[in-house]
């Protein structure tokens, strides 16, 4: 419906400083006729929209404008909570908890929940948070780390670091930061950092955004992706489904069916889980993938008739 584009556009304006008329046009799929029409009937229904002509022109709404709290119903409230929590389940921290518990006594709409995440891993609250603590607290204080790190090479590193964010993604969390050795940002898995210590000695620079450069590191930072075409059975279809998640692109009469699956060259779990399967996957393409997997099934075999 147009008024609820109306308050979605207001929504986005309040949450970024300027947006173009283009890339407004394109979040909410209409033409950017449309939505200078659009800003129209919101200035006149008395919300401050400021307009900048030129390359970085766009629109905004004047600082300090908020809109009434009333517009978040119970079922949004709901959601806020539902993430808040699963949130939680994987990042121990007081000061959030605190933050939820506020939420959940404020919120109506946090008792009519039918939703309920959980990120959290086995171990992680002992071994990971520890990690999250020391991080967290040198963003805040803008103060250096010493980490030593092995990739997914296995090739080990010792560097000094400045933590910048921390992002869960790929069900593990993840650590930006601009490292001193590389004079780049880099992307680093706090299950790879070994001996982690926190230093007295404040940033070099001052960083900026922090999802734009989380998002930049991730794309930019040599995580490759290599296309796999698997032949899969029929009575393992529910767990490759499941453990895979790639996208069938042929099913054939007997039940079995073709998947193709786009997976990071250097993370290992992907190819184990191949390798967990057996006889129930054959790998169509690569060939190197082939090769690799074929290798692997030879060199365990040759370990086992040793004994």
């Amino acid at each position: 419906m147009k008024t609820d584009r109306l308050l979605a556009i207001v929504i986005h304006l309040l949450g970024h400083e300027t947006v173009s008329a283009a890339k407004l046009a394109e979040r909410f799929e209409v033409s950017k006729r449309t939505i200078m029409r659009d800003i129209d009937q919101i200035a006149m229904a008395g919300i401050p929209i400021k307009s900048q002509c030129g390359i970085n022109g766009g629109y905004s709404i004047m600082e300090g404008y908020k809109l009434d709290g009333r517009l978040i119903n119970a079922e949004e409230q709901a959601f806020i909570i539902t993430a808040l929590s699963g949130f939680l389940s994987s990042y121990d921290d007081k000061r959030y908890y605190a933050v939820l518990e506020k939420f959940t006594s404020i919120l109506p709409g946090s008792k009519n929940r039918h939703i309920f995440l959980d990120f959290g891993a086995s171990g992680e609250i002992n071994i990971i948070q520890e990690k999250l603590t020391v991080l967290d607290k040198a963003i805040l204080a803008k103060k250096t780390v010493r980490i030593s790190y092995v990739n997914a090479l296995g090739e080990a590193s010792s560097r000094i670091v400045e933590p910048v964010a921390l992002n869960y993604r790929w069900y593990a969390w993840y650590l930006l930061a601009y490292c001193q050795t590389k004079r780049d940002y880099r992307i680093f898995k706090l299950a790879r950092i070994g001996e982690l210590e926190s230093t007295e000695t404040k940033f070099t620079k001052q960083h900026g955004e922090p999802a734009a450069l989380l998002e930049q590191a991730f794309q930019g930072g040599g995580r490759k992706l290599t296309g796999v075409t698997l032949l899969c059975k029929a009575e393992a279809r529910v767990q490759i489904c499941e453990y895979l998640g790639g996208n069938i692109i042929e099913t054939r009469e007997n039940g079995d069916f073709i998947m193709r699956v786009r997976a990071q060259e250097d993370e290992r779990t992907w190819f184990a889980m191949l390798l967990s399967f057996g006889d129930k996957i054959t790998v169509q393409e690569p060939e190197e993938l082939k090769t690799r997997l074929a290798e692997t099934a030879g060199s365990i075999l040759s370990l086992y008739k040793q004994q």
